[in-house]
């Protein structure tokens, strides 16, 4: 774990907002999961926030503090080789690598494929992603991304493209209008997939039309982050990042095997991000690869960690359900389910209890009470009886 200490030490030294963050931490202390662990999660509502109020104050930093690469006049060390704008806005440094290159590996891609890229290229950075990985094997690319059907199906015939970067349901509409014109799928034979759902069903949809579609898992501010292999067991671990699997709300790494928020620590040194929530969620799965592949894998994605939802007018979050742990140590595990028609909702407090009373029902009333502003009912039940997949709030409501 000596790239984690560097790591750390490089954002302290290199990134202002992190510094600030990180004040006081040894950095040659964190070479561990447990030392890890003891530092703070940072949210993209944070990064968010941060570069909103910067901007409100007329400040000239886009980043408000949080890269470690710019251009003249930005106070860092290092030039950004390109910066990308998601919804929010929120603006992205481009880091040293997105690591693409491995997944497309995996999916099959080899020296000389030509790719035909759907990914877009406009404002946000899928479509460089996926050309730098491809950059790296030696393949060439076609870069179409996003709509104009026609177009990119007539490329797909004409150029004779070996495989496909983007999104599957792109794919899906593109090989849709082959068969509305009667012709014969153009010859994919592989592709590599990202940014929504790839659910079995839609998989057994390609590998019908002969092409054998894997999937990886990456986001804008990290990279690559896992990649799917040929024996579609799972996602496989991305060796340039550091995953826990964490209890929302919290960030306390949870056991294998347990369903938590997916926090990610990157080694990338011009975008420093240390251990940031994603916000999604998975879990570790036990055993290594069957391709011969080492690296911890996880199952994928599987739903997101904000549970906030709105109860009579009142957001309530995962953070207030884990501050309900904090002032009863006594409790193990909670849930919060919202019940009830539309108008009619009901809180319901499920909290695992060693030794349940009346007295400790109550306290935890009262809390809850005064964590939420909002009445609920409590339901004490024994060590293990709820179920462990990440599930703080459960909104049960019908809107029928």
């Amino acid at each position: 774990m000596d790239a984690l200490a560097r790591q750390v030490a490089r954002a302290q030294s290199d990134s202002p907002a992190q510094a600030e963050r990180l004040a006081g931490v040894d950095a040659q202390a964190v070479r561990s999961r447990q030392a890890l662990a003891s530092l703070p999660v940072l949210r993209k509502s944070e990064l968010l926030q941060a570069q909103q109020a910067g901007r409100e104050a007329g400040g000239a930093d886009p980043f408000a503090g949080f890269s470690a690469c710019g251009w003249r006049g930005l106070p860092y060390p290092r030039p950004a080789r390109r910066v990308f704008q998601s919804p929010g806005p929120l603006y992205e440094p481009q880091g040293e690598s997105w690591r693409m290159g491995r997944a497309l590996f995996a999916a099959g891609f080899r020296e000389g494929d030509l790719i035909h890229n759907s990914f877009s290229y406009h404002l946000t950075p899928a479509g460089f992603m996926l050309d730098e990985g491809a950059a790296a094997l030696g393949c060439s690319v076609f870069p179409g991304g996003v709509g104009n059907t026609e177009l990119q199906l007539a490329a797909l015939y004409e150029l004779r493209a070996q495989g496909y970067g983007g999104t599957p349901s792109f794919l899906k509409i593109l090989l849709e209008a082959a068969d509305a014109k009667g012709r014969e799928p153009p010859p994919l034979r592989r592709a590599l997939f990202s940014g929504e759902a790839y659910p079995p069903s839609l998989r057994a949809w390609f590998r019908e039309r002969g092409i054998a579609g894997l999937q990886c898992y990456a986001t804008a501010d990290l990279g690559l982050i896992a990649y799917e292999t040929t024996a579609c067991e799972g996602l496989v671990l991305d060796e340039h990042v550091i995953v826990e699997i964490v209890q929302p709300g919290t960030g306390d790494p949870l056991p294998d095997g347990e369903v938590g928020e997916v926090v990610v620590t990157t080694l990338d040194a011009d975008y420093p991000l240390i251990r940031f929530g994603t916000g999604d969620l998975s879990a570790v799965l036990p055993g290594t690869c069957p391709t011969g592949r080492t690296n911890t894998r996880i199952k994928g994605w599987m739903g997101r960690a904000d549970q906030t939802t709105k109860v009579r007018g009142m957001f309530v979050t995962p953070g207030q359900i884990a501050e309900l742990g904090k002032r009863h140590s006594d409790v193990q595990r909670l849930r919060l389910s919202v019940e009830g028609a539309l108008g009619e909702d009901r809180m319901v407090l499920q909290a695992e209890a060693a030794q349940p009373s009346p007295a400790l029902a109550e306290a935890l009333a009262r809390s809850l009470r005064d964590v939420t502003k909002l009445r609920g009912e409590v339901r004490l039940l024994a060590p293990g009886s709820l179920p462990a997949d990440g599930k703080v709030i459960e909104d049960l409501r019908k809107y029928d």
